[in-house]
This record gives structure tokens, sequence and C-alpha cells, in this order.
């Protein structure tokens, strides 16, 4: 079956698995085109997954986000792409947003400030945007959800998630039934990455 629409791909996960199915979402978009981040709290918790973020180079130098996290406490989230990768220390390493110095007005117009994200009282949130760059541009990036979007980040705060953004297989690109390097399933590997917090 192929269906077309323009529902955000974790909306579609979420209303397969509301009927009790579970779903693989196998990458989207164009070689090269497609980026993903997972999400993780440096504070010490079971499980430090608490977000994914999704991205889509649609054409044009523009992209979109499906960014989708949980576990949180309930409040207002800012998303931001930083100038480094480093997240050693978590969002403290990370440096600044991302062309906030280039950008006019201030921090919030510049293209690596991606918007507010609502966590309700469930722990969770998820925001469909859009955003005028490249995938190139920020592959090797680090992309930081918290309720603040810039100042002195706290090293350990549960409520900061960091991740480094990386190339994402496009459409049909992963093809893959089996891993060659575990030898699991898809789905296999679905279900263990669920057991670890995966979104």
């Amino acid at each position: 079956m192929f269906i077309e629409g323009t529902a955000p791909p974790s909306t579609i996960v979420s209303a397969i698995e509301s009927t009790g199915r579970d779903a693989i979402l196998r990458g989207s978009g164009k070689s090269n085109t497609a980026g993903v981040c997972i999400l993780e709290t440096h504070a010490d918790v079971k499980d430090p997954v608490k977000g994914l973020a999704r991205m889509v180079e649609v054409g044009g130098g523009m992209t979109l986000i499906d960014l989708t996290i949980k576990g949180l406490t309930p409040g207002t989230y800012h998303a931001t792409v930083r100038e480094r990768g480093d997240i050693s220390q978590g969002a403290k390493s990370a440096g600044g947003i991302w062309e906030a110095i280039k950008a006019l007005g201030g921090w919030q117009n510049s293209r690596g400030s991606f918007g507010e994200i609502k966590v309700g009282k469930d722990g969770r949130g998820n925001a469909f945007l859009d955003k005028p760059f490249s995938i190139w541009e920020v592959i090797g990036r680090s992309m930081v959800v918290s309720k603040q979007a810039e100042g002195s980040f706290v090293q350990n705060d549960p409520d900061t998630l960091v991740g480094v953004i990386a190339r994402s297989a496009g459409v049909w690109d992963n093809d893959k039934t089996v891993c060659s390097c575990s030898g699991k399933t898809v789905w296999e590997e679905r279900k263990e990455q669920q057991g670890r917090g995966m979104l």
C-alpha cells in the first residue's frame, strides 16, 4: 500500500501504534537530504533518551523537522541548532545558537532557532516545523531542547536534551531486513531500541 499526505511521520507512527500494531519509519527524503538527531539528557537517569528529531530537505533550501520529546517536565521548551557538535558536557559545550550573530532581530530569527515546543502534563510534546536550511549545513552540529534558549546551561539538568545531528537514510535507501552487524531483524532492533527509551 502507498499513501501520500502531509502529516508528520511521528503522527502516522503514533496512529498505527494506537491500534495495537507496531510501526517502523525507514527513512524519508532523497539521498543526502535527510537527517536525524537522538536527544538525550546528561542527567543520571534510567532512560536518558528523551527525544528524536527527523529532518527532511524538501527542496530550495527548505527543511521539514518532525520533533518528538517525552518524559520531560510540563512547560515551554526551545529547540535550537548549536554551533558545535561537542556534547561532552551536554548543552554547555555545544556553543551558541547557529547563525545567531547573522540574524537580524536577535537569536529568535536565526536559522538555528527552531522555535517553541509545548510539553503537556503527560510529559510529551511534538512539533512539525519548516526552516530555511539544507541538511548538509547542520550535519555534525548539535541540537538542544531546553526550557531556556540561551545562557548558562546546567550540565545535569534532566529537562535539557542534546544530541548530534547525523545523516539519515533517504526513502528506500535503508532496505535492510536484517542488520549485518548484529544479525537482528529490523523489528528486533526496534523492540531493543524501544526498551532503551527510543521514540
